[in-house]
């Protein structure tokens, strides 16, 4: 864990270690944007290797520098030439939170979109500031969202999942709060996890807690492991090959509005 903090304290990702080492805070640190890059995601993934190892660990607490919690994976990742390996690393992140069997909480400001949407709807609790958004725009760059195609419709059912993810539209805390999407919604997101893991996970065995969320999640992990390997393939196989997806990705990094083919 020492190596962990020195490598993480100045870094893209800063870790924090809370409650004598039983609690991780793993901040993203490069605001406003916070952008989920292949380097950020390969440091959450080590973050999450070790925490499977901690034995004392009992919650890592995923935050964020800035009004923002993250506005998303990379667009620029997203292009031929770098998606096979952004995607495969992004999605060794989840792998990696399964793997490791350590309960995660979310604490969420302003903008949480596409990946970070992903990430966050991942832990199994997610508190939220009023000013949070959640949204998978994906679409409208031409492109999919593989990690909430195969689980959003788990926390929000299948009519709003299907919503969002062929819409790409946004929804507030409130709205979030009210489908599922977010567990509480409070002025102070990061001390209300803190407070939440300290009355209700601290007192609980670091190892039972690890067979809860296993057990928790037995149907979801089998379906997430199962399906995403699926939609990785139709994304990097089908999708990005077709001229609408370059269209969508090139429009936005050059701030154009994308002129589609289709078909």
């Amino acid at each position: 864990m020492d190596g962990a903090i020195e490598v993480l304290r100045d870094g893209p990702v800063r870790l924090e270690a809370l409650e004598g080492g039983a609690v991780w805070r793993a901040v993203l640190a490069t605001p406003k944007a916070n952008i989920l890059d292949m380097k950020k995601c390969e440091i959450l993934s080590g973050l999450f290797r070790e925490a499977g190892s901690a034995k004392a660990l009992k919650a890592v607490i995923i935050d964020a520098d800035g009004p923002h919690f993250s506005f998303g994976a990379s667009v620029q990742e997203h292009l031929p030439e770098q998606i096979e390996a952004m995607l495969g690393g992004f999605h060794q992140l989840f792998y990696s939170i399964l793997d490791s069997g350590v309960p995660t909480v979310a604490s969420v400001r302003g903008q949480c979109l596409g990946g970070a949407m992903e990430l966050a709807i991942f832990c199994n609790r997610l508190v939220a500031a009023p000013d949070a958004v959640f949204g998978q725009p994906e679409i409208v760059l031409g492109v999919i969202a593989p990690v909430a195609s195969v689980m959003l419709a788990d926390r929000v059912g299948r009519g709003l999942a299907e919503d969002l993810l062929i819409s790409g539209r946004s929804i507030n805390a409130d709205k979030g709060l009210a489908v599922g999407l977010v567990d509480q919604v409070t002025d102070d997101p990061g001390e209300a996890a803190l407070e939440y893991v300290r009355e209700h996970l601290l007192p609980k065995s670091a190892s039972s807690l690890r067979f809860a969320v296993r057990a928790a999640r037995v149907d979801f992990e089998k379906g997430v492991r199962r399906d995403l390997a699926e939609v990785e393939r139709l994304f990097l196989k089908e999708l990005i090959k077709t001229p609408d997806a370059l269209e969508g990705l090139n429009a936005f990094l050059e701030k154009r509005k994308p002129e589609w083919e289709g078909g």
